[in-house]
């Protein structure tokens, strides 16, 4: 496994990371999702991405349960707030930003979080405020560092023009062969500014592993046929997407990778991206990405999957 630094931070994370959104959070039998988490170490994986609304506490829940015998210096963890936890508490103000840190931490069974992060941008508070109490957990001493997740360039931007505050060192926005909305405007900003991308969605809800086939059934194991974890795989489940990522194949078997490797290696391609989150549901799922750190794919193949995918992408938008 190689590592890359976050962003301005001192934290070096693993290329591939393992997330906790659909999986983690009652997707996944809990005995299979222990399994990858012990995979994801024994392969090197160290950064692990979970947020408060994953399950409603569920899957921090679970995080907290599964590593609470592991050394606490031995991995990076992260998670989130923004969306309603209940009836009167969402949003990024200070009291949230206190309460739901306070209530992660214990369930996440940690004394602190590497990374915390806000799930979306709260257009009902101040951001000043935001800022201001993000600042005071790292002061506390229970957050090292801050980030956020699908901001766009102008809310970036205007966080950083404030003074005083701590500094964001991640972004955290849907980011594959799919879809490449951040290329335009986010990475350029955070990178400008010492903040690094640790990327979700990089397989495109599992399109991007070729699972699913143009004109055939949805295979019965997979996310696409689970209530739980289907939540918006749907658009992508198009004829031109399944039959453009079906014309990868062949490209990713002339490079020795899995179409899983080749996707993730287009990920990591990108130097401003510093990780790229998995969402695995079998230990062998996580040993096969995990495979596609420090792949580097060739100019030529770089063109050929633009050529491929460049008609179909505003169909996946």
């Amino acid at each position: 496994m190689k590592y890359r630094q976050l962003g301005d931070s001192d934290l070096q994370i693993s290329e591939i990371s393992l997330g906790s959104w659909l999986t983690y959070s009652g997707g996944v039998e809990r005995e299979a999702a222990e399994q990858c988490v012990r995979k994801a170490f024994e392969v090197g994986i160290n950064f692990f991405d979970t947020a408060n609304i994953y399950g409603k506490g569920a899957s921090e829940l679970f995080l907290g349960e599964v590593l609470k015998n592991v050394p606490r210096e031995s991995y990076i963890l992260a998670t989130k707030l923004y969306f309603p936890m209940t009836e009167t508490d969402s949003g990024l103000s200070r009291v949230q930003i206190h309460k739901q840190l306070n209530d992660s931490l214990r369930r996440l069974q940690t004394d602190y979080v590497d990374l915390y992060q806000c799930h979306r941008y709260d257009e009902n508070t101040p951001l000043e405020e935001t800022m201001i109490a993000l600042t005071e957990v790292v002061q506390e001493g229970k957050a090292r560092y801050i980030g956020f997740s699908e901001w766009n360039a102008e809310q970036i931007k205007a966080a950083i023009e404030i003074t005083g505050i701590e500094k964001f060192m991640s972004s955290q926005p849907q980011y594959s062969i799919l879809w490449r909305e951040p290329e335009a405007e986010v990475f350029p900003v955070c990178a400008e500014n010492g903040i690094g991308q640790i990327v979700w969605s990089p397989l495109a809800q599992g399109v991007l592993t070729g699972k699913y086939k143009a004109g055939q059934p949805i295979p019965q194991d997979s996310r696409a046929a689970n209530d739980l974890m289907n939540v918006f795989i749907d658009r992508l489940l198009t004829e031109p997407i399944l039959n453009a990522v079906e014309r990868l194949r062949p490209i990713a078997a002339s490079e020795n990778l899995s179409l899983a490797q080749f996707a993730l290696a287009w990920v990591l391609r990108d130097k401003r991206v510093s990780s790229a989150i998995i969402g695995a549901t079998r230990p062998e799922q996580v040993a096969d990405n995990a495979a596609a750190s420090g792949v580097r794919l060739s100019p030529e193949t770089l063109t050929a999957i633009d050529e491929i995918i460049k008609s179909v992408i505003l169909s996946a938008d």
